[in-house]
């Protein structure tokens, strides 16, 4: 995929088929609203339910590094481009992001992003919950809060967006969400340039309707994913 020059900024954010014309006009003013109050209802129901879980993960976490904090939270980008600490299970050993720097150089996804299969950083517990993507509950927090949905594009971190072009930014005209076109269509077997344009093709054809079938298949990919890491 060719990204436009910075000088086409003006003509991508208006020209481009996939900018969310709709939702500046106002002409999905009720899908808006069904969502964000299935986002209420679906994350204190998921809060309440998962309760025991989020107990025993938090007891093996601690077993495991009693150093370290049961949560990690991270400054994450949002909907125009405002921060916000985005929530997880912690996965890695709690010196993680000051050993991040000697390993970018094997970096194994092309682009903004930074993933790494085998990541010495990983624990044991973690490389578990990673597998079927059970460190990824406690977004059920910051979807109540309203930083993030359900569905929508994966919220990026501050040195990635650093590195976006504007058509990559498109990404940001909406609410991130815990799991997304992207995530159910290959996830880390696809490139950064895959990721932007799946993004934009949900944002362009969100509906109720393919909501509903990224959860059901997120359900699937969490229960046998052989792609998360």
């Amino acid at each position: 995929m060719t990204h436009p020059h910075p000088n086409e900024a003006e003509a991508v954010m208006h020209a481009n088929p996939y900018y969310p014309l709709a939702e500046r006009r106002g002409t999905r003013g009720l899908y808006f609203i069904c969502k964000r109050g299935i986002d209420i209802m679906a994350s204190l129901a998921g809060l309440f339910l998962l309760a025991p879980l989020f107990i025993v993960l938090a007891v093996l976490i601690k077993l495991e590094d009693p150093r370290g904090a049961v949560f990690f939270s991270q400054n994450r980008i949002g909907k125009d481009e405002k921060p916000f600490r985005m929530y997880k299970f912690r996965s890695m050993v709690s010196n993680a992001e000051e050993l991040l720097q000697d390993l970018l150089h094997q970096n194994e996804i092309s682009g903004a992003m930074f993933k790494m299969k085998e990541d010495p950083r990983i624990t044991r517990i973690g490389r578990i919950i990673r597998k079927t993507s059970i460190d990824e509950l406690p977004q059920l927090f910051n979807v109540l809060k309203g930083d993030m949905s359900l569905v929508g594009p994966r919220p990026p971190l501050p040195r990635e967006v650093e590195e976006y072009t504007d058509y990559d930014k498109l990404r940001l005209t909406v609410t991130p969400g815990c799991t997304g076109l992207w995530q159910v269509s290959g996830r880390n077997e696809l490139s950064f340039a895959e990721m932007v344009q799946l993004d934009l093709e949900y944002i362009e054809q969100r509906s109720p309707m393919l909501d509903t079938k990224i959860l059901f298949k997120t359900v699937k990919v969490m229960a046998g994913s052989k792609d998360a890491f």
